[in-house]
């Protein structure tokens, strides 16, 4: 029976240096890749005779062009980054790896605001630094509500204004008032400082707005958090927002779920749960128990939650994660859409303001919203 390219990978080989390898390893995948079909279906057919784990052959995947806009194809094609597999040892290693990625993103934030017709503010809400993003415009029925956000990057990214860039779009294309928690983060401040300030957070906005004029969102790790914001308001008999959009949530913040396997090294984004994801989560839990509903909330009891809107891409490592949690959902009972873009990888949704498809989602999401805030 024919082993996956993996095994053939991990053989040693003494006299022959690594790229040597691999570089064999590909000479003979390609090989069979130009077989005739006959013959490949003949030879998957054996390799996957016996119940288990499949078994594909080594393949390369191609841009999709239909129904993808140019600005989304070219985000598709880009290379890994080169964090990818970063593994920082000390926490300076890891605050320099995290002041890098922010410097980037904050340099795009002028540009950003200045587009989207946006201002923001910084202040402190319960003690926690905070952005208020404010459009300028907001519509008659948009005036009372606000929307909490609690932004992505594993647990370790994003601080400070380098956590706005979605924020930006929910207030641009939604036309709602936004909060920003710049929440505290690895290395300093691991689970469940996150958690303790959004919370914070959200008990001071309820004294001044009523529950059903709120609702929280964010993407990725901030997906994770909106979930988790839910269960432990429950938890502590808070009133919950009105509806909830965990886009592409880390639902299972540890390596479970069919697309980390189906998607591992086909995300142009994430690429891999091994590396600097995995290491951001373990950093992160700071050895809580990685099933602790507060850390992956697909653990817990999804029952009585608000209307919720999901949104990942075919490519996206956090597809398991965004689908777990729909139907989980609506398993009990729970109104919830789920948006799934073609060729995307993980939250390519939101990187690119141009994109046709950023702007879809947003709007997307801001109709959901206004289907179930009151006015």
């Amino acid at each position: 029976m024919r082993q996956s390219h993996r095994v053939l990978l991990s053989i040693s080989l003494p006299s022959i240096s690594l790229v040597a390898a691999l570089a064999a390893s590909f000479t003979t995948a390609h090989a069979q890749i130009a077989a005739s079909y006959d013959d490949l279906a003949r030879i998957e057919a054996a390799a996957n005779a016996d119940n288990g784990k499949r078994v594909a052959p080594l393949k390369s995947i191609g841009n999709p062009t239909t129904d993808v806009s140019p600005e989304m194809q070219a985000m598709i094609g880009t290379p890994y980054p080169p964090h990818f597999n970063a593994d920082p040892k000390t926490p300076a290693e890891w605050k320099e790896l995290i002041d890098r990625r922010a410097k980037q993103a904050i340099a795009g934030i002028p540009a950003m605001k200045a587009k989207l017709g946006v201002k923001v503010e910084e202040t402190k809400i319960a003690g926690v630094h905070c952005y208020i993003v404010t459009p300028n415009k907001i519509t008659l029925e948009n005036r009372r509500r606000l929307l909490i956000h609690v932004h992505g990057g594993g647990y370790v990214f994003g601080p400070g204004e380098a956590a706005l860039p979605e924020a930006i779009m929910m207030a641009g294309f939604g036309g709602f008032k936004v909060i920003s928690v710049d929440y505290r983060m690895p290395p300093d401040f691991p689970y469940p400082a996150a958690m303790d300030d959004a919370m914070a957070v959200w008990k001071e906005v309820l004294k001044s707005h009523e529950r059903h004029r709120l609702a929280i969102f964010g993407t990725s790790t901030g997906g994770a958090m909106t979930l988790a914001m839910v269960l432990r308001a429950r938890d502590e008999k808070l009133p919950l927002p009105a509806a909830i959009a965990p886009g592409t949530p880390w639902a299972d913040i540890d390596k479970i779920g069919d697309s980390y396997a189906s998607n591992e090294w086909v995300d142009n984004v994430l690429v891999t749960w091994d590396g600097w994801l995995g290491r951001a989560a373990r950093l992160y839990a700071n050895g809580t128990s990685l099933k602790n509903p507060y850390i992956s909330p697909i653990y817990g009891d999804f029952k009585g939650f608000p209307p919720t809107i999901l949104t990942s891409g075919t490519r996206d490592l956090f597809l398991s994660n965004t689908v777990r949690t729909h139907r989980k959902l609506r398993r009990a009972g729970v109104i919830a859409d789920l948006n799934v873009y073609e060729g995307q990888s993980h939250a390519q949704y939101q990187m690119n303001v141009d994109a046709p498809e950023t702007k879809e989602a947003f709007t997307d999401i801001a109709k959901f919203f206004d289907r179930y805030l009151k006015q």
